[in-house]
């Protein structure tokens, strides 16, 4: 599945809630996740077209479970996709803060050299969300990384640019607000913030790589963005704006994720187990 196809669906499965069942529909296809997986199987495709042995992605290609269940600093989480490494699982009783006594399966040294992407997505009241939601996104890496300070982490965040006029799906109809040209350089600048981290010592709160995908719903074929000059001229950035969309396209994911594993990880041969 491409990026594309995947944005395509998630159209689809969105706005036929709507339109067949209005607001209340369009909460319980959220709620089942059926649109956003359509984002996750992208991913895992693009891993496997970098040579990622399939069989290292959990979940599986095509399923939703089993998830990895990790366990940073102060909390454990599923996460959305995981690579898994070429190294053995260690079970450890957690001794500190939150988690004492807790059990983790898998160990501070497998957990290290796992890979995990996270999913996010919002398509309606992006302004209303933005704290809440960044917030969320800060954390996640700083609780993984406050435990292991090597672990690569990357973030798939979508947002519907112009967003969904939430109010409206009561009417069971499709409306799209007015762009803000301000918010969408909020978004940009906000995630260029936590992108690239390179240095395993600082910055806990950055991911090794971030996609922020901005993508407009109106076409059947939904726009995906992927540079500052394509939003200024469609009129969703201001002419005079200097920010950037380099290194948040979606091309660049996966490939900055691996480059970034492998020179933490090469030299103990981790890495190369578990490409094909």
């Amino acid at each position: 599945m491409t990026i594309q196809e995947a944005v395509t669906n998630f159209k689809y499965l969105i706005e036929s809630a709507v339109i067949t069942g209005g607001n209340k529909a369009k909460t319980a296809i959220i709620r089942s996740s059926k649109p956003i997986l359509n984002i996750h199987e992208a991913v895992k495709h693009e891993l496997i077209r970098h040579g990622i042995d399939e069989n290292k992605i959990y979940p599986p290609l095509g399923e939703r479970v089993p998830e990895l269940k990790i366990a940073g600093s102060l909390k454990k989480k599923d996460q959305d996709i995981c690579v898994i490494p070429n190294v053995k699982r260690k079970k450890e009783i957690l001794s500190d803060g939150l988690l004492e006594g807790v059990v983790d399966p898998f160990g501070a040294v497998f957990t290290a050299r796992t890979i995990s992407i996270n999913v996010r997505s919002q398509v309606s009241s992006i302004q209303k969300n933005f704290d809440t939601m960044y917030e969320r996104t800060i954390s996640e890496a700083q609780n993984l990384h406050d435990r292991c300070p090597d672990m690569v982490l990357g973030e798939v965040y979508m947002i519907a640019v112009p967003e969904y006029d939430d109010r409206q799906f009561v009417n069971k109809q499709i409306v799209f607000k007015n762009v803000n040209p301000r918010l969408v350089e909020k978004y940009i600048k906000s995630f260029q913030a936590v992108n690239h981290r390179k240095s395993t010592q600082k910055r806990f709160y950055k991911y090794e790589s971030v996609c922020l995908l901005i993508v407009d719903f109106r076409p059947n074929e939904p726009k995906i963005y992927a540079s500052v000059e394509e939003l200024k001229k469609d009129g969703f950035l201001k002419a005079s704006s200097t920010v950037s969309m380099q290194g948040l396209e979606w091309e660049n994911l996966v490939p900055n994720l691996l480059k970034i594993y492998r020179h933490r990880f090469s030299g103990n041969g981790v890495f190369n187990f578990f490409l094909m």
